[in-house]
């Protein structure tokens, strides 16, 4: 049984390929176009997914679309009537093209499919079109190794869903409880990370991040709280909610909140990215952070309720809001979270097809414990030796080669640990938003000012944002609270209080600057201003070159933990190949790179010319 999945026309375009209920690739279409949250037709992706299976596309059983079309274009039309005129530019901009393109999605997807291969025959192979909430629903729970489960699926909006609950038994998923749009809690968020100058669909991260900063204790964030509740949302024990239209104005497409409106009930201008960030503004993050984590553990409970499950399935943008994961698993609701590492629109390309897989074509399921169907999420390209030597030629770089990579391990701990900004380039890269170890940018975390320098000298992006770290498994009890498996980075958690410092009294109160260059741990660049940190637990089993690089930075330092962020800088996606990684490595002020055994020392580059031509590119 061979089916690719499609995911596009939105934000974040992948593709997926299953053979005989395995998964082979599955990639995000920005790595290859360098393009973030590209909407664009995944025509690399898909190419990518089939050279891995070595198959033709004729030669597929099944090619299933993420979401139905035709039902996202009836809540469009819904939505425009019910709130003429408003939205009235929005309308002429986006209904010819549903007309002209959108609304005949299967010959498109036809036409689109014949770009990879002329030779491409609809008649041979099923088109089949998934919900957008079952695919995300199918991209946890039919990866999960769990025989039934509860399922909790929180995003912007689908076809009309924007919340559901479901129940996952064997090959099948039942809905059991819909929330419907406009009433949405991912785009509440949005329209709240949109309004404190952040990118919509990119930068709900960020205000994740910004959250701690603010004050719980503060007068503003109680008013805020209370603001919200009272003018913007009302929430249900069940975590359905209703939002107050008259401050908002993404149904009509036109953009995200009704400015006036917004300014009048909070007292604050909207933020542009380059306004320097307040106080009020960290409080105000702190607001709708917590707000938000007092729906999502209302829907979780009402999942609990409904399915008296002892495991928990979570997928959905929303579900790549750590801390709010890291609440539900704190409430011990369930024995068993799992959490979709590619939760976003790029997961739905795989949950198309596994709810193809297992739904349309009634494959059985297969459990271990033993075994990680999703890989470790190291699910996209490699390159081969030979590629590395060909990228050296090109960029005339130089590097040295190690012939084992015990050898290589133990030189990038020995740098790391004199202080050095490692990028780290191994194996396949990782399927979703998160660098996991393959295509990671490595630092010591005993480093005070380790924080800083990755924000504003590799990574270029605001100097409030947290850096993860990346644990061994059988460590994370010395260095952080509860008992947690983390391999996707999807959960945060307290530091342990063996690694917390004193901090003054007045520390709470303290501006989010002060807060930040107060030392609180003595793993300073992981620890986050709420004593928190975003949590990687690294398995030997799953990934052993990371594990055992962390296992060498041990040896030398006597602490299983390193400072692991994307490799990128901002604005960009994470590199996908050897030339990216160089390009990147040589357009900051990261000191060395290692690509499978070569590693590479800043110093002996080209560097000057190289660094002003990237930058320039």
């Amino acid at each position: 049984m061979k089916i690719l999945g499609i995911s596009c026309f939105y934000h974040d375009s992948a593709a997926s390929i299953m053979v005989n209920n395995e998964i082979i690739a599955s990639v995000q279409e920005e790595r290859f176009t360098r393009i973030k949250h590209t909407p664009d037709f995944p025509i690399n992706s898909i190419k990518f997914c089939l050279e891995e299976t070595g198959l033709l596309l004729n030669e597929l059983d099944a090619i299933i679309f993420y979401d139905k079309p035709l039902l996202k274009f009836e809540r469009l039309l819904s939505t425009y009537y019910a709130i003429a005129p408003q939205g009235l530019f929005s309308f002429l901009r986006s209904i010819p093209i549903w007309i002209k393109e959108k609304m005949f999605f299967r010959k498109l997807l036809k036409e689109q499919l014949k770009n990879i291969d002329k030779d491409f025959d609809s008649k041979k192979v099923k088109i089949l079109f998934s919900e957008h909430h079952l695919s995300h629903a199918a991209s946890s729970f039919f990866v999960s190794n769990y025989q039934e489960s509860a399922i909790l699926t929180i995003d912007g909006v689908g076809e009309w869903s924007t919340a559901s609950i479901g129940i996952g038994k064997s090959n099948k998923i039942e809905i059991l409880k819909e929330l419907y749009f406009p009433h949405s809690l991912g785009l509440l968020y949005s329209a709240f990370t949109y309004y404190l100058g952040f990118r919509v669909n990119s930068g709900e991260y960020k205000l994740m991040g910004l959250a701690p900063y603010g004050n719980p204790e503060s007068k503003d964030t109680k008013i805020y709280i209370s603001k919200i509740k009272d003018e913007i949302i009302d929430i249900k024990e069940d975590g359905s909610l209703f939002i107050n239209q008259k401050y908002f104005r993404y149904a009509g497409g036109s953009r995200m909140i009704d400015h006036k409106k917004f300014e009048t009930l909070f007292g604050l201008k909207v933020r542009d990215d380059t306004d320097e960030l307040l106080q009020s503004h960290c409080n105000l993050a702190f607001a709708i952070q917590d707000i938000t984590e007092e729906v999502v553990i209302k829907m979780a409970k009402e999942a609990k309720r409904l399915t008296n499950s002892n495991n928990l399935c979570l997928s959905g943008g929303v579900a790549l809001n750590c801390v709010a994961n890291g609440k539900i698993h704190g409430l011990n609701l369930f024995g068993n979270i799992y959490i979709q590492p590619a939760s976003g629109d790029a997961g739905g390309a795989l949950g198309a097809a596994l709810a193809a897989n297992y739904m349309y074509f009634q494959n059985e399921r297969i459990y271990t414990d033993s075994y990680d169907n999703m890989k470790g999420s190291y699910l996209g390209p490699y390159y081969s030796n030979k590629e590395i030597l060909s990228m050296n030629k090109k960029y005339k770089a130089t590097s040295v080669y190690h012939e084992s990579f015990e050898s290589t391990s133990e030189e990038a701990a020995r740098l790391l640990s004199k202080g050095f900004v490692v990028g780290w380039f191994q194996g396949r890269s990782e399927f979703g938003p998160r660098a996991l170890g393959n295509r990671s940018i490595l630092a010591d975390p005993r480093n005070h000012e380790m924080q800083k320098k990755l924000n504003l000298k590799i990574k270029y992006r605001e100097g409030f944002r947290p850096f993860a770290p990346s644990v061994l498994e059988e460590d994370y009890e010395e260095f952080f609270k509860d008992n947690l498996k983390s391999p996707y980075m999807l959960m945060v958690k307290e530091i342990s209080e063996r690694i917390k410092c004193d901090v003054p009294e007045n520390y709470y109160n303290l501006n989010y600057w002060d807060k930040l260059y107060t030392k609180r741990s003595s793993l300073q660049s992981i620890t986050h201003v709420d004593f928190s940190a975003r949590i990687q637990t690294v398995s030997k089993n799953t990934n052993k070159k990371f594990w055992t690089l962390i296992n060498e930075f041990k040896k030398v330092t006597g602490v299983g933990v390193l400072v692991n962020t994307s490799f990128n800088v901002r604005g960009e996606p994470i590199v996908n190949s050897p030339e990216d990684a160089y390009r990147c490595f040589m357009s900051t002020e990261m000191d060395y790179l290692v690509i499978n055994n070569h590693v590479y020392d800043k110093n002996t580059q080209i560097a000057e010319i190289k660094r002003e031509i990237f930058k320039n590119d």
